[in-house]
Parts: C-alpha cells; structure tokens; sequence
C-alpha cells in the first residue's frame, strides 16, 4: 500500500477527530500577555492550562534581560553546533550555575527538552545494558527507550512490586550479556501530578547496582528547598545519577539540562547526537536562562506563591467532593466520569459560558469513559481564580450527572 494512503485511511487515535477538533479542542490559540487570564477566540478568559508555574513568563525583569540580550546579540549568535563553533563562556557559566545549583558535578545545556531527554537516555546506554521503566513515563523518554538497542522491562506506575520484578529480569539478563541497568523515571508526572517514588527506587540500588535517570521537567522550580527538584524534595538527590530538568515549565523559556557526575555529563556532552549535530543555543536564550535561574534561586515569593494557590485549590477541590487522584505536586488533575461528546461539551461550557480555559484530556490518555481537566495552578493566580474555578466546577458537574452534556460525537463549536 502506498504509504500516503495510510496515512489517509488512518489517521491516529487522536487525528482522526482532527475535522471537529482543530482550532478549538486541539491546537488552540491562546492570545494576549501570558498570565493568569488571556484571550480566547476573542473573549477574556481565566487559563488553567499553562505551565508557567513560577510567573516568570511576563515578569519585568525576566523581559528586560530576554530584550536586552536580544538587543546586545541577536537570535544567530552563536552559530553552529557546540563542539564546532557554538560556545561562549556564557553557555559554560549557565552551566556551572546549574550544576552548582542541583548540587551536582556538572551540567550540559540541551537545545530543546523532549529532543534532549530522548537523546540522554540513548546515549547512556549500549545494546548489551537494560532499561527498566515507569509505564506512565513521559512520551520523550518512551521514544528514547525507543532508540535503545538492547532490551527494555517497563513497570507498572510507582508499583515497587512490579518495579523488583522487572530489576529481578533486567539483572538475569545483564548477568548474561555483561552490561548494566539504566533505571528511568520521572520526579513529577505531569498529567496526574503524583512524584515518582525516589526514595523508594534508590533503596534497590546497591542490591542491584542500576543508574537512576531522572525527568524532572514539572518538578524543578517548583518542589524541593528552592525548588531544586523531587530529588532534594525526597531526600535522595544524591542517588540520582543523570538528572533532567527542561527551561520550558518553571523558567518560562527554551532548553534543557542534564546535570551529574562530572565524567558522566562530559561523556555526555561528545556523545549526545542531538547536540552534536544542532545549533547551539541562542545568546538570548543563555543570558535570559541565567536570569530566571538566579530569580528562582534568590526570591522565594515565586515558590510560595504558587504553592499558596496549589494548596488553596486542590483543597477546595476536595472539600467539594472532586477526584484529583494522587497528585502531590502543582499539577492537579480532576477527574470525571464521560465519554468524548461529553468531554468536549463540559468543555465547551467551561470556555464560552464560563470563561474558563483547563486542558481537556481523553482516551488513549487516560482510560475510556474517563474525563481528565488538568488544571496548572501559577504563582500569578488569585484567591478568588480559585474559588470561581471550583464553584464553576460544581455547576458543570451537577450538569454531567444529569446528562447534559450526552452527545454522540464532537461538540459543535463552529
């Protein structure tokens, strides 16, 4: 079959609905000043869906220092890759601020988070080692799981039975092929909120002598003393051996880091082909990096500002009778019983009647007949944000329980 007609004849699980969908369920386009209300199709509305945890996207000093730099350097420079004609002391300087800051050896700055994640969990490892992995793993880490040669063991989510189950396979199978075991994970998932199991994972690891690689996109920033992370929020920072956070949540920008021991992000840094073979990062990006890093780490009102708005709305969540499952993190899911049609009508309600804008989530995210509104709760939210957005809840719900939303296909919203 010609690959193209496939590709017309099916078009994924989430494609398929692309027709009824694009423009107002899928690819939206939020406008206006990034905060906690913005503009949709041309209406003010209160947004739950952006995941600027710490407010600094529209802060004064963050947008002078991202001007600035831009004013001083442009987007070209540096041109090139790293390693052939992309470095500056200001690319190494971030660095040495990261690694200081994770309280490890060294970083390497990454171009993008998904592309960097995928291609550290590549690097790290030959055809002869295993990986085992948490199910619910982020879809960056899957795809370098992917690229892995050798073989690979998933465990259930935060399962720690099944997590010994699966080191009990990876250890059999390294005994024969002479390698070693890469153990990945996440420090918060970012669809439901709840942290990986660090500490529990780490207490394996003289037993069976893994590595420990850690994603920690949603939790840098925003958990841990400053906000270094799971892994200082869990006490085992020092047990996690490469550590990934993103710029593209916390800090409001573009790029990534890895951070570890020192011959082990060294390595990294001549082995990682994503970086090898790709630009290197803009000055703007590096200087206004540097800044958001040193906002983070000196003012703590970001922090407490968000975890005052965190607490008061999955508190008032749960008073009123919702389910936002086991997040202990910022992320809060509330989940609804539903199917597709009523996903998108309550979700068409919350937008135009309401004017309250959360991500809508739906099979194969989450399970069948389950609705997930992923709430992402910001430093620059307000008291009262909350207490609209959980009466509005109440009101929607009463709603879905008496079957007004029940429709067959895509709510119409043209």
């Amino acid at each position: 079959m010609d690959i193209f007609e496939r590709i017309k004849n099916n078009r994924g699980p989430l494609g398929q609905h692309a027709k009824e969908s694009h423009g107002y369920f899928t690819f939206p386009k939020l406008e206006g000043p990034i905060s906690n209300r913005m503009q949709f199709r041309g209406k003010d509305v209160l947004v739950w869906s952006i995941n600027n945890y710490l407010g600094l996207a529209n802060h004064p000093e963050v947008r002078k220092a991202d001007a600035d730099a831009a004013a001083e350097w442009g987007m070209a420079y540096p041109m090139g890759a790293r390693m052939m004609s992309g470095q500056t002391k200001y690319h190494e300087q971030l660095e040495s601020q990261i690694a200081e800051f994770m309280q490890k050896d060294d970083a390497f700055l990454l171009n993008y988070g998904y592309q960097g994640c995928m291609s550290a969990i590549e690097a790290l490892v030959d055809r002869h080692d295993v990986i085992v992995y948490d199910s619910e793993s982020h879809a960056c880490m899957v795809d370098g799981v992917r690229l892995h040669q050798g073989k690979r063991f998933v465990f259930q989510h935060n399962d720690m039975e099944s997590f010994v189950k699966q080191l009990d396979r990876a250890k059999n199978l390294t005994e024969q092929t002479g390698g070693g075991i890469l153990v990945v994970t996440e420090g918060v998932f970012g669809m439901a909120g709840d942290q990986g199991k660090l500490a529990e994972i780490v207490a394996f690891k003289q037993e069976y002598g893994f590595r420990l690689f850690v994603d920690d996109a949603h939790g840098f920033g925003t958990i841990g003393e400053n906000g270094r992370g799971a892994g200082d929020a869990q006490g085992v920072q020092d047990e996690i051996d490469v550590y990934f956070g993103t710029f593209a949540k916390s800090m409001a920008t573009v790029g990534a880091f890895v951070a570890g021991d020192e011959h082990v992000i060294d390595y990294l840094r001549y082995n990682m082909r994503s970086q090898t073979f790709a630009k290197s990062l803009p000055m703007p990006i590096v200087i206004g990096a540097m800044k958001r890093l040193e906002m983070i780490t000196t003012q703590s009102q970001f922090k407490d500002n968000l975890w005052k708005i965190a607490n008061a709305l999955q508190g008032g969540l749960k008073e009123a009778g919702f389910n936002i499952g086991e997040t202990n993190s910022a992320v809060t899911p509330v989940f609804l019983s539903g199917g597709l049609g009523e996903a998108t009508n309550l979700t068409l309600d919350l937008r135009e009647n309401h004017g309250i804008f959360c991500s809508i989530v739906v099979y194969p995210v989450v399970p069948k007949d389950t609705i997930m509104l992923r709430l992402i709760p910001t430093a620059v939210h307000t008291l009262e944000d909350v207490e609209y957005t959980i009466e509005t809840f109440k009101k929607v719900q009463t709603k879905l329980k008496a079957g007004e939303y029940v429709s067959e296909g895509i709510a119409s919203w043209t």
